[in-house]
Protein backbone atom coordinates (compact mmCIF):
# COMPACT_ATOMS: atom_id res chain seq x y z
CA UNK A 1 0.00 0.00 0.00
CA UNK A 2 1.90 3.55 -0.86
CA UNK A 3 0.86 5.31 2.36
CA UNK A 4 1.73 8.67 1.64
CA UNK A 5 -1.00 8.34 -1.91
CA UNK A 6 -3.36 7.47 0.84
CA UNK A 7 -2.69 9.97 2.74
CA UNK A 8 -3.03 12.64 0.16
CA UNK A 9 -6.34 10.61 -0.86
CA UNK A 10 -7.79 11.96 2.23
CA UNK A 11 -6.53 15.46 2.50
CA UNK A 12 -8.50 15.77 -0.66
CA UNK A 13 -11.73 14.07 0.54
CA UNK A 14 -11.33 16.90 3.81
CA UNK A 15 -10.43 19.45 1.56
CA UNK A 16 -13.58 19.26 -0.60
CA UNK A 17 -16.55 17.38 1.48
CA UNK A 18 -17.62 19.51 4.51
CA UNK A 19 -19.19 16.68 5.39
CA UNK A 20 -16.36 14.15 5.60
CA UNK A 21 -14.26 16.94 7.32
CA UNK A 22 -16.16 16.73 10.19
CA UNK A 23 -16.60 13.07 10.02
CA UNK A 24 -12.63 12.70 10.08
CA UNK A 25 -12.11 15.59 13.31
CA UNK A 26 -15.48 13.05 15.52
CA UNK A 27 -14.17 9.31 13.96
CA UNK A 28 -10.79 9.84 12.29
CA UNK A 29 -10.03 6.13 12.33
CA UNK A 30 -13.57 5.35 10.94
CA UNK A 31 -13.33 8.10 8.55
CA UNK A 32 -9.92 6.65 6.98
CA UNK A 33 -10.88 3.24 6.90
CA UNK A 34 -14.34 4.19 5.04
CA UNK A 35 -12.36 6.23 2.57
CA UNK A 36 -9.44 3.44 1.97
CA UNK A 37 -12.57 0.61 1.87
CA UNK A 38 -10.43 -1.81 4.79
CA UNK A 39 -9.99 -2.34 8.07
CA UNK A 40 -6.18 -2.09 8.87
CA UNK A 41 -4.11 -2.28 12.04
CA UNK A 42 -4.69 0.74 14.22
CA UNK A 43 -0.63 1.68 13.59
CA UNK A 44 -1.20 2.00 9.57
CA UNK A 45 -4.57 3.75 10.15
CA UNK A 46 -2.89 6.03 12.60
CA UNK A 47 0.10 7.00 10.39
CA UNK A 48 -2.13 8.06 7.74
CA UNK A 49 -4.23 10.10 9.92
CA UNK A 50 -1.24 11.75 11.35
CA UNK A 51 0.04 12.45 7.75
CA UNK A 52 -3.52 13.62 6.78
CA UNK A 53 -3.36 16.14 9.86
CA UNK A 54 0.42 17.30 9.20
CA UNK A 55 -1.04 18.32 5.59
CA UNK A 56 -4.04 19.60 6.70
CA UNK A 57 -2.60 21.86 9.36
CA UNK A 58 1.10 22.53 7.23
CA UNK A 59 -1.80 23.79 4.39
CA UNK A 60 -3.86 26.68 6.80
CA UNK A 61 -0.59 27.55 7.77
CA UNK A 62 0.96 27.99 4.06
CA UNK A 63 -2.14 30.04 3.20
CA UNK A 64 -1.89 32.40 6.34
CA UNK A 65 1.51 32.97 5.47
CA UNK A 66 0.99 33.63 1.89
CA UNK A 67 -1.66 36.25 3.03
CA UNK A 68 1.26 37.83 4.74
CA UNK A 69 3.61 38.46 1.73
CA UNK A 70 0.68 39.53 -0.65
CA UNK A 71 0.22 36.08 -1.79
CA UNK A 72 -2.86 33.59 -1.72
Amino acid sequence: MDIKAKIDEVVNKVKSDDKFAEKFKSEPIKAVEDVLGVDLPDDQVNGIIEGVKAKINLGGVADKLGGLFGKK
